[in-house]
C-alpha cells in the first residue's frame, strides 16, 4: 500500500496504490483486483464511505505488479480499548447500511464462501476443553442454514474501518478492503466482526455485536441454531490462536495481543456462544 501525492492540472490530490507482490496474491490478482474495482464502482453512488476507483491494472500490463489505484480516505484504524463500545455501535450501524446496498443481478458479487471446514480446522494443542472444540467442529459439519442473501463486505472488522473524531464526536470516515465482497447471509458479516471484537477487545464486547446490529435495524436468522452455525463457521477459521490477525494488530500497537491471550479469548468465545445459542 502506497500513498501517492499527485500534482496535475486539477491541483494536488492524494491517492492510494494497492499492489499485489507476494506470489500467492499475484496468482490470484486478476480475480481479486477486478472484483474490488467492480465493487468500488458499484459503491460510488451509495452512502457507503468507500474509496473512489481511479484505475486498475489487475494483470500488471502497465505496472510492475498487479495494482489498483484509488482515492485516499480520511481517518485512521483504531484498535485501542478506549471508546471501543462506541465504535462497535457505529460499526453495527455501518454494516446495516452496507447490507442494504441494492445490487442488480448482473453486478451481483460472487456467492459467499466458507473460510474453513471441519477437515481444515486446526485445534489447539494445549487446551483444558478439547470437548468444546470438537463440539464446535460437529456443528459446522451440518449443512448451512436457510438464508436471506444480501450484499456482504465479507471481511468487515475493526482493521478495515477508518475513524475520525473522539468521544461522542467519533465517526466512521471510511471502509476499506473490498476484495472479498460476496453475496450471502448478513449473519456471516456479523459473525466475522463479532469474532474480531472478541479477540481484540474481549469476549463480552464481541458477544454484544449481533445485538447492536439488530438495534441498528439489521436482520439476522431467527433460529438459535442458525446463529450458532454462522458464528462458529467464522470463529473456527481463526483457530487455534488467531495469529493471522494478531500480527497486523501488534504492528499497530497492540503488543498485548499474544497468541496465548488470543487463543484463550477464542476458546472463551466458543464457550459463550454455546452457552447463549445451543
Amino acid at each position: 500500500m502506497r500513498r501517492l501525492r499527485v500534482d496535475g492540472p486539477g491541483g494536488r490530490r492524494d491517492l492510494v496504490l494497492r499492489s499485489f507482490v507476494k506470489p500467492f496474491y499475484v496468482r490470484h490478482a486478476e480475480g481479486l483486483l477486478t472484483r474490488e474495482a467492480a465493487v468500488l464502482r458499484l459503491l460510488g453512488p451509495t452512502d457507503v464511505p468507500a474509496a473512489t476507483l481511479v484505475d486498475v491494472d489487475a494483470t500488471a500490463t502497465h505496472c510492475d505488479h498487479p495494482s489498483l489505484l484509488m482515492s485516499l480516505l480520511p481517518g485512521s484504524v483504531r484498535l485501542d480499548d478506549r471508546d471501543a463500545e462506541r465504535r462497535a455501535d457505529l460499526m453495527a450501524e455501518q454494516l446495516v447500511r452496507i447490507h442494504r446496498v441494492e445490487v442488480a443481478d448482473e453486478t451481483r458479487p460472487r456467492a459467499w464462501q466458507a473460510w474453513t471446514s471441519p477437515e481444515r480446522v486446526t485445534l489447539p494443542q494445549h487446551t483444558a476443553r478439547p470437548d468444546l472444540w470438537q463440539r464446535a467442529v460437529e456443528v459446522i459439519r451440518q449443512d448451512p442454514p436457510a438464508l436471506r442473501p444480501c450484499f456482504l463486505h465479507r471481511d468487515f472488522h475493526p482493521g478495515n474501518v477508518l475513524f475520525e473524531g473522539a468521544g461522542d464526536d467519533v465517526r466512521i470516515s471510511g471502509v476499506v478492503d473490498w476484495v472479498e465482497t460476496s453475496w450471502g447471509p448478513a449473519d456471516l458479516d456479523v459473525a466475522h466482526c463479532s469474532t474480531a471484537l472478541s479477540l481484540l477487545h474481549g469476549v463480552p464486547l464481541g458477544m454484544t455485536f449481533a445485538d447492536r446490529y439488530l438495534a441498528a435495524g439489521g436482520s439476522l436468522a431467527e433460529q438459535r441454531a442458525a446463529h450458532l452455525y454462522w458464528r462458529l463457521i467464522d470463529a473456527l477459521a481463526f483457530a487455534p490462536d488467531a495469529e493471522k490477525v494478531a500480527v497486523p494488530w501488534r504492528e499497530l500497537g497492540r503488543a498485548d495481543l499474544t497468541p496465548a491471550l488470543l487463543g484463550g479469548r477464542l476458546e472463551e468465545y466458543l464457550h459463550d456462544l454455546f452457552d447463549r445459542y445451543a
